[in-house]
């Protein structure tokens, strides 16, 4: 059996192409390393530096199994290439998803919890249409992870892709970058510097974490199941924000301090996902506590000292 993942040397890519190979796939991971390291590969996968959003992948053979994850996917880096985000979304997708139908393979579409915006309804069922800004600056993610889903589903009606579509929330773990503005890891490397933890607004707006190990089993569960999709993946211990930072400071055992600034224009307040479609139809849920996941990243951070 063998496996192509796209973004495959980016932060949730690389751990699923780790998963992969302990299930027996042989994995070529597909990364322009944007954001991805080649650092992050294990041993054994095969790497082929490509932008997938310019080039097409039709010459790298049959596959058994497309996961498909290169995008941007943290607040800085799409802010930073808002268009080449966009043709990820739309070219991207396509190129992956015309491989896949190529050699008759599962299409594993790792979508996003953005595609729900600012939510009107709590927590967030696959069901819920979403409340996003199309305008705003977040839209080139929100927006082009919408129009990607949207594309996928109409490959499957139209031409049978055999496609599993997760919605992912919040990941954290090891191989997360300093300074891509991801809550955990700008936490995270602040309170180890010994420097202020940023929280935007009063803080109370809420994440819901997901550790990394979690999200790539319930990635695996949707990729090896009958379930089309869309299905949450994500951890519905819902936290606030301001309640993450004092924690972190805690484990970390920093004298950091809390500094206060004007909350950026549509962050979600609340966000958490229902994941009663997950368990019932993948037998998922989380099994690393928040408390226990943030230890290990931490611990990740010092040991590599990427901070």
């Amino acid at each position: 059996m063998r496996a192509l993942v796209t973004g495959g040397a980016g932060f949730v890519g690389s751990h699923l192409c780790e998963a992969l190979i302990l299930r027996g796939y042989e994995v070529w991971a597909v990364d322009d390393l944007t954001s991805g390291r080649k650092e992050n590969l294990a041993s054994g996968v095969t790497f082929i530096e490509r932008d997938v959003a310019y080039h097409d992948l039709d010459d790298l053979g049959p596959v058994d199994l497309v996961a498909h994850l290169a995008c941007p996917a943290s607040p800085a880096d799409y802010l930073a290439r808002p268009l080449e985000t966009l043709r990820t979304c739309a070219d991207g997708t396509r190129h992956a998803a015309e491989l896949a139908l190529l050699h008759d393979a599962r299409f594993l579409m790792t979508s996003t919890s953005e595609v729900y915006g600012d939510p009107a309804v709590h927590p967030q069922p696959e069901g819920y249409w979403g409340n996003v800004n199309p305008t705003g600056e977040r839209a080139v993610y929100d927006e082009g992870k919408r129009y990607a889903e949207a594309l996928v589903m109409a490959m499957y009606r139209k031409h049978g892709l055999r496609l599993r579509l997760a919605r992912l929330f919040n990941s954290y773990g090891p191989r997360l970058r300093s300074g891509d503005g991801r809550v955990v890891s700008n936490y995270i490397v602040a309170a180890l510097r010994g420097e202020p933890l940023t929280v935007y607004g009063d803080g109370a707006q809420t994440r819901s974490l997901c550790f990394v190990d979690d999200t790539v089993a319930g990635l695996v569960a949707l990729a090896l199941s009958e379930n089309v999709g869309p299905v949450n993946i994500g951890n519905p211990d819902e936290r606030r924000v301001i309640d993450l930072a004092t924690l972190i400071i805690e484990l970390v055992g920093s004298q950091s301090v809390l500094e206060y600034r004007r909350l950026p224009s549509d962050d979600p307040v609340r966000r958490c996902p229902d994941i009663g479609l997950a368990r019932r139809q993948l037998g998922w849920e989380p099994q690393v506590s928040v408390e226990d996941g943030l230890l290990r990243t931490i611990s990740w951070f010092r040991a590599s000292g990427l901070y």
